[in-house]
């Protein structure tokens, strides 16, 4: 056998990666007869026999007895075949037993090239059957080099790879560190890694949670969404199937030591823990926290809120850079949009004293349709008539003067804008030509 000690390369190899016995047989068999038929000739019928206890393999040749040979790898006369069956006759087909020597340098080299791909193909299929599984799961592996930014680690059985924008920003790994990470995706077929990890997914929030709150493995406490911005601040949305536990005070933990874990685990980003709420309005208000909400105006139709806070808390609700509203955003599936309260109010009033440019149209009127949704000109421009009947008493008729003469007043205001622009040379220009 051009292959020495095949048993023992099988079990090793059947241990060290984890593949059945069976399938590493199999592809030996399929490539000692690649090779056969490279040395024999394409029509050669092969058979490969391989003895489980003492991992000899026996490679017969199956030729056909025929009058006349078309083709020799396939066939041989009746005296040809006297020499292995005294007794054959035209018709039989005859296992001839040959010495995978006579395969030749080049045959062997083939066969091992094709042991070794059906071994890697083989490898990836037992790496993905392992580890589909696992697939949105924790797993903890070990930092075995670095590829162009990326992170591969060993899992013992199998590689996996932590691409850079998978990686928390200022987390720095050398060779040999532990790293825990998520399980993002299990790859069926992959030149490369075909297991990827992410330590800034949301959902590595969530499964660090889960590993840290019994209540919330328990499923007592119900992690309801989490939003992240890696490696500064995160928000996750909490409730309780049970009256009697406080979904955040289980999460936070005695003095606070299970969420301090997790802080840890993430190097120092900040984690927001929140009281969900069905009433989506208050779930916003708790997203915001902690900048208290004067009150929100809901768009249900575009799934958007105008959230207006105290002057004194704008900044925090925002954040910096936008991040808190950001993650609210996030966590609540809502755009949102932050106003202070003196710019909601001088907002309301310019809303107000454009509606009441309209002829009929006082205070109270005015009111009516800026609750109703039509805050401007702009708004009763392009509204429809039957959706103004339906917040306010006017009639059609009434409707229908209020939207023409809105879009007069908007044309005229446009053109008077538009000369208030042009540059004050252009009326001595034009005199200058007149004369």
């Amino acid at each position: 056998m051009f292959i020495t000690d095949i048993k023992r390369v099988i079990d090793q190899v059947s241990r060290e990666k984890g593949i059945e016995p069976e399938i590493l047989i199999n592809t030996l068999k399929e490539a000692i007869i690649s090779a056969a038929r490279k040395t024999i000739g394409p029509r050669a019928d092969i058979e490969v026999h391989y003895n489980d206890k003492s991992g000899e393999v026996e490679v017969f040749h199956f030729k056909e007895v025929v009058e006349e040979v078309e083709y020799s790898d396939s066939e041989l006369t009746l005296e040809e075949g006297y020499e292995y069956d005294a007794e054959c006759e035209i018709g039989d087909s005859l296992g001839i037993r040959i010495d995978t020597e006579e395969f030749g340098r080049i045959a062997a080299q083939s066969a091992k090239q094709v042991i070794i791909q059906k071994m890697r193909e083989a490898e990836r299929n037992a790496v993905y059957e392992n580890f589909i599984n696992k697939k949105g799961k924790i797993i903890n592996g070990i930092v075995q080099r670095f590829d162009r930014g990326s992170i591969i680690v060993n899992l013992g059985q199998a590689e996996a790879v932590l691409r850079l924008r998978d990686q928390m920003p200022k987390e720095n790994y050398k060779r040999g560190d532990r790293i825990r990470a998520y399980v993002l995706d299990v790859l069926e077929e992959s030149k490369g890694e075909q297991i990827i990890l992410s330590r800034t997914h949301p959902q590595f929030l969530v499964e660090l949670f889960k590993t840290e709150v019994p209540e919330v493995a328990e499923g007592i406490v119900t992690l309801r969404s989490a939003a992240r911005a890696p490696g500064i601040r995160a928000k996750i949305a909490v409730s309780s199937m049970d009256s009697d536990v406080d979904p955040v005070g289980a999460c936070v933990g005695m003095k606070g030591n299970r969420v301090q874990n997790i802080v840890q685990e993430l190097r120092g980003e900040k984690i927001d823990i929140i009281q969900w709420n069905p009433d989506i309005a208050r779930f916003v208000c708790n997203a915001l926290s902690p900048a208290e909400i004067a009150r929100v105006i809901i768009d249900e139709d575009n799934q958007s809120m105008e959230v207006i806070v105290n002057d004194e808390y704008l900044s925090i609700a925002i954040g910096k850079g936008g991040q808190n509203v950001s993650l609210a955003c996030e966590i609540t599936g809502w755009h949102l949009e932050v106003t202070s309260e003196e710019e909601y109010s001088r907002e309301v009033k310019e809303g107000y004293d454009s509606l009441m440019k309209l002829t009929g149209i006082g205070l109270s009127k005015a009111e009516v349709l800026f609750k109703g949704g039509y805050s401007s000109l702009v708004d009763i421009s392009e509204a429809v008539v039957e959706d103004i009947v339906s917040i306010s008493n006017f009639s059609e008729s009434k409707a229908e003067k209020m939207i023409e003469e809105a879009k007069v007043i908007l044309e005229k205001e446009s053109r008077q804008e538009s000369r208030d622009q042009e540059p004050e040379g252009d009326e001595e220009t034009q005199e200058g030509e007149d004369s």
